[in-house]
């Protein structure tokens, strides 16, 4: 398996971010990453994707984009579509039909901030989604930076601290999101793949005589990541990597990572039976039996969660084994001390275990 590390969710000038895509590659480069994933809202910008920079500083460029409905109060179901390559947020008033027509065309449809909090103080609404009767999406936005601002800022004195000093901010996803995770992936007993979003804008907020600018494009690039396992190495032609990176965000063939406090580079879960090894995103017959695996790139707390009840702990271990015959969805979750708190620091996508 080869890693590429993406961030996702990124918003430019031609809605309410404030850079081009041209500016965007240049901050990943900086910021170490093979490619980001840009999403306007309803709107998709045609001719943008490929490769920019030379050599192995070259950063990989898709323009997706972020649907939602205008008609609602506040404006609602948000939702990432990634490479479906057309302009499609003529359904943005009925979700299911949107999913479908990016299914159709290829593409991934991503649930955007499933749970979110109003921010009140700034008269910001909350956009979760509500559309909960609708099927066949591909994943869920586990862990939206923007959305968890929202959610730990609850005064102004906050809302300043959390500005100034955003490595002090984030802790990892809402509770309430990686329930809900939890119970859709059990309960449909089907792949619902998690993804990390940043949703940059690099806002500008007045408080009083100050603007203040909130959390760079730099910083975000550093921090929430999607880190995905691809067969081979990427070979720097935008089409076959592109279909490559695409395949593997279907299968689930990734993680969630907090890559500010220490690199996540280097993470594996991973199970094996008599068939051979399974990776995160994977299903697996139990047939005698399942060893799973998790190698971490630093001893820390790890978990391991079936159906989203912690089975096992590990403290200061950076590998970590564990031996079943129940079948369940199994995922992983490991924290890292940084600036004095407990950080989420990796979140898994799960392996299937079934008879």
């Amino acid at each position: 398996m080869h890693e590429a590390k993406f961030s996702i969710h990124i918003h430019t000038h031609y809605s309410d971010g404030s850079a081009s895509h041209t500016d965007l590659v240049k901050i990943a480069e900086q910021a170490g990453l093979h490619g980001i994933i840009t999403t306007d809202h309803n709107i998709w910008i045609d001719g943008l994707d490929g490769y920019y920079g030379e050599g192995k500083r070259k950063v990989m460029l898709l323009v997706g984009e972020e649907i939602h409905d205008r008609t609602l109060d506040p404006p609602g179901n948000h939702l990432l579509a990634i490479n479906a390559r057309k302009e499609l947020s003529v359904y943005a008033d009925s979700p299911q039909q949107l999913i479908d027509q990016i299914a159709s065309a290829e593409g991934l449809s991503f649930l955007a901030h499933p749970i979110e909090d109003p921010l009140e103080d700034f008269n910001q609404k909350a956009f979760s989604w509500r559309a909960w009767d609708v099927k066949n999406f591909n994943g869920i936005e586990l862990w939206n930076q923007m959305s968890e601002f929202k959610s730990v800022t609850t005064s102004w004195f906050s809302a300043l601290r959390n500005a100034l000093f955003p490595k002090q901010m984030s802790l990892g996803p809402l509770e309430r999101t990686l329930a809900l995770w939890d119970d859709l992936i059990t309960a449909r007993m089907q792949r619902i793949v998690a993804i990390g979003g940043v949703d940059a804008h690099k806002l500008r907020i007045k408080l009083g005589p100050f603007t203040i600018h909130l959390y760079p494009y730099l910083h975000h690039f550093k921090s929430v990541t999607t880190h995905i396992f691809t067969p081979k190495p990427l070979s720097g032609s935008f089409i076959d990597d592109r279909n490559m990176i695409i395949q593997s965000l279907r299968q689930g063939h990734c993680f969630v990572a907090y890559d500010l406090p220490a690199p996540t580079d280097g993470f594996r879960f991973s199970v094996n039976n008599d068939d051979g090894q399974f990776i995160m995103g994977d299903e697996v017959e139990i047939k005698r039996g399942l060893t799973f695996q998790i190698r971490l790139p630093r001893p820390t707390l790890c978990r391991l969660l079936k159906n989203g009840q912690v089975i096992k702990e590990w403290q200061g271990r950076d590998v970590c084994t564990h031996l079943t015959t129940e079948q369940g969805v199994y995922r992983v979750e490991a924290f890292l001390p940084y600036k004095g708190k407990m950080r989420g620091w990796i979140f898994s996508n799960p392996i299937y275990a079934w008879r």
